[in-house]
């Protein structure tokens, strides 16, 4: 059995992590036999090169090996890419095609992002797990196939198979084996080296010599959160080696090139993010508060002169011009009040704001004591009347009847089935 050290020589695998060294002597366990295994790990770890390495250290390593990234693939086509299809199976089909799983018999198919899987998909592929059968798409005839499979995703797969988008039984069967890839973070004495390493293979690729960091620099690269992982350390190494001038790189010209360096600290992040988060949901709110304020009064309006006037055609019409407002309001500039309101001080709109709310309960709480039933009734009613003369008159055409009543024909559609029209 070759070691961990002549697998990162043979793989180009680098760093000294006691993480990735113990998935490296996973994938070489697991390799001589067919257990199916799942590979985990956050986007940009290079879950890639464990299925690299289970291929060739197995007896499959002459057979064929295809990496399929399911993410990648449209729904609608990607029992074809993997399963084939017959001619004539659906529109484009115009001759017969051979799968994934049909060409790579005897060998082994990468799936990456297998978490993606739509669910019909995730039941073909378990019933290959299980028997290693498969049907064509527009086919009858069950074939065979002997396929080592592996798979990759970033997902929770828990909390998909909570939300019903993973099936439970093909992710145990997938996980026979599970082997996490640990993100860059977590591999502090590794991150130096992958970017010298990094840093040394754009230099031969550009022809210019290779770019070095200072101690500083050196300092804040490790410390630096590194959210897309080995992959975007590499993106950076080959940005720097190609854009800086200067061989020697110090800190000030490192943090250029990290997004968000001031974000490394997580309690300041998380301060300064929370505050501006709650900023602007204060503003929400306060917006929310005032088109409540506003829908109301005018609720109370229509209310009040549909009890009064019931034949008057002016305030017929007026009233349906507050339908109108009410169910199609459109985004209108801030008034001068809201204006003023939002140019106040924080602590002094919250105080204004709970005066508003103070005030709209005293003001409706006397009317809703004394109306609220018939009132509600009312507007029901007479709502339910204007509709039905509208659609009488119109002999049904919604259309006509929803421009007549000043509302959106999808508003007249949910007020049709709201009231079993």
């Amino acid at each position: 059995m070759e070691t961990v050290q002549s697998i990162k020589q043979r793989f180009s695998i680098i760093g000294n992590d006691t993480g990735l060294n113990r998935a490296i002597e996973k994938a070489v366990q697991v390799a001589p036999t067919d257990i199916s295994v799942l590979v985990t790990g956050e986007s940009g770890v290079g879950k890639e090169s464990i299925p690299k390495i289970i291929h060739q250290l197995s007896h499959r390593k002459h057979g064929k090996y295809i990496a399929v990234n399911c993410g990648a693939i449209p729904e609608g086509t990607i029992d074809s890419e993997l399963f084939g299809h017959e001619k004539g199976a659906f529109t484009g089909a115009t001759q017969s095609r051979s799968g994934y799983f049909e060409v790579a018999n005897g060998g082994t198919i990468f799936l990456d992002e297998v978490g993606e899987l739509p669910l019909t998909t995730q039941v073909r592929l378990l019933r290959v797990l299980e028997n290693g059968e498969f049907i064509k798409v527009g086919s009858s005839t069950v074939l065979k196939t002997d396929v080592r499979i592996v798979a990759a995703t970033n997902v929770n797969m828990f909390e998909a198979i909570e939300k019903e988008k993973f099936r439970e039984d093909l992710y145990y069967r997938l996980s026979t084996v599970e082997i996490l890839l640990p993100s860059l973070r977590d591999r502090k004495d590794d991150i130096h080296l992958l970017f010298r390493k990094f840093a040394s293979d754009f230099a031969l690729k550009y022809k210019m010599p290779t770019i070095r960091l200072d101690d500083q620099a050196i300092e804040a690269l490790i410390n630096y959160r590194w959210s897309g992982n080995v992959r975007q350390l590499r993106n950076i190494a080959e940005q720097i080696s190609v854009l800086e001038s200067s061989r020697m790189i110090d800190v000030l010209t490192l943090k250029t090139y990290l997004p968000n360096m001031g974000g490394n600290f997580p309690t300041v992040q998380g301060k300064n993010k929370s505050q501006s988060d709650f900023s602007t949901e204060r503003e929400i709110l306060y917006k929310v508060l005032f088109d409540m304020k506003s829908d109301l009064n005018d609720l109370k309006k229509l209310t009040m002169e549909l009890m009064q006037n019931e034949n008057h055609s002016d305030v017929q019409k007026n009233n349906e011009g507050l339908i109108q407002k009410i169910y199609n309001k459109e985004e209108t500039l801030e008034s001068e009040e809201e204006s003023k309101f939002l140019a106040l001080p924080a602590k002094q709109r919250e105080e204004n704001t709970v005066e508003i709310v103070k005030d709209n309960e005293e003001k409706f709480t006397y009317i809703d004591a004394v109306e609220e039933e018939e009132e509600t009734l009312s507007l029901h009613d007479k709502e339910l009347e204007l509709i039905k003369k509208s659609l009488e008159r119109h002999k049904g055409k919604r259309k006509l009847a929803a421009d007549e009543l000043g509302i959106s024909e999808r508003t007249l559609y949910r007020k049709i089935k709201q009231y079993d029209l």
